[in-house]
């Protein structure tokens, strides 16, 4: 086995999570995936794998390593795609990051598009209300909604999030509607923790903002979980307006305090500042951003 494909047998295992997922992509037994780490672990002198009877584990000397696999696998693919073609090719395996919900409702929904422009490329879609390391889970590219908080990652803002209070009908016949921000000190505000100041809701008029502070018997790090509870009446939110877009045309809620603006979110695609940008990855943020553009409650304008 040569050096670039025991490097490609390692990716792929550390990308799988088990020796025997890369067998049978591979077509061959479970031993002789084993037989290769390990002689490539006899190679480097040292240990890629802290292995225990349920899973793999990654040394910090096989993170280290697997990250320079990745990058000599893409120069490797990219320069013999710029050989064949006279250019680079957008092809292989682009893996994508993402909020669960809006993974779901602004990315996947737009996938099928971009494969139909990109036909030689692969997606793996990750999705996780939590912001996962993009170095160590080997990330292509992440979209994330907010604030950055890692100054060491590229970014590029490539939409807005706007929002607005959602809240179902049956909720508002019990409660009542609220007519100013004030109004919310007596209501049930269902809050998505994983925003700075989750529990402070601020809204402008006139030019003029405030922050009103809420309180609720409920919050949550998953933006469908609080959709969930909205739709059935157990308080009001505070969400992306792209989020219940369907369930307003359906009438399964009303946006209230209408009157009143709500601080957008920056959308923004985020790399790690030491792998490189792939074609697939240019070419994938080029087609988000311009079907952003088309959509008014993230196109990247004010």
């Amino acid at each position: 086995m040569d050096a670039l494909e025991a490097m490609a047998t390692f990716v792929r295992v550390v990308e799988r999570g088990s020796f025997s997922a890369v067998a049978r992509e591979l077509g061959v037994t479970q031993p002789t995936i084993s037989k290769q780490i390990g002689l490539l672990e006899k190679r480097l002198g040292g240990r890629l794998f802290a292995r225990s009877t349920r899973q793999l584990f990654l040394t910090d000397e096989g993170q280290r390593y697997y990250e320079h696999c990745r990058q000599i696998l893409n120069a490797v693919d990219s320069a013999e795609q710029s050989f064949k073609t006279g250019q680079e090719q957008v092809a292989g395996t682009l893996r994508i990051a993402s909020s669960g919900s809006f993974g779901r409702v602004q990315i996947a929904p737009r996938l099928h598009g971009f494969l139909q422009r990109c036909p030689d490329v692969t997606i793996d879609l990750q999705l996780s209300d939590e912001n996962v390391d993009i170095v160590s889970e080997g990330i292509d590219v992440a979209i994330r909604i907010g604030e950055l908080k890692d100054s060491s990652l590229i970014a590029r803002q490539i939409g807005l999030t706007r929002r607005g209070v959602f809240v179902a009908p049956a909720y508002l016949e019990q409660h009542g509607l609220p007519l100013i921000p004030a109004d919310l000190a007596a209501h049930n505000c269902l809050v998505f923790s994983q925003l700075a100041q989750f529990d402070q809701w601020r809204f402008a008029r006139d030019g003029q903002w405030q922050a009103v502070q809420v309180k609720g018997n409920v919050r949550s790090n998953n933006s469908e979980s609080i959709r969930q509870l909205v739709l059935s009446g157990a308080g009001l939110s505070l969400s992306p307006s792209w989020l219940f877009r369907e369930d307003l045309q359906a009438g399964r809620v009303k946006a209230v305090l209408e009157d009143y603006a709500t601080a957008t979110l920056p959308i923004h695609a985020v790399f790690a500042p030491d792998r490189r940008q792939s074609a697939r990855v240019r070419a994938f943020v080029e087609y988000l951003g311009e079907g952003f553009a088309q959509d008014a409650d993230i196109a990247n304008t004010r």
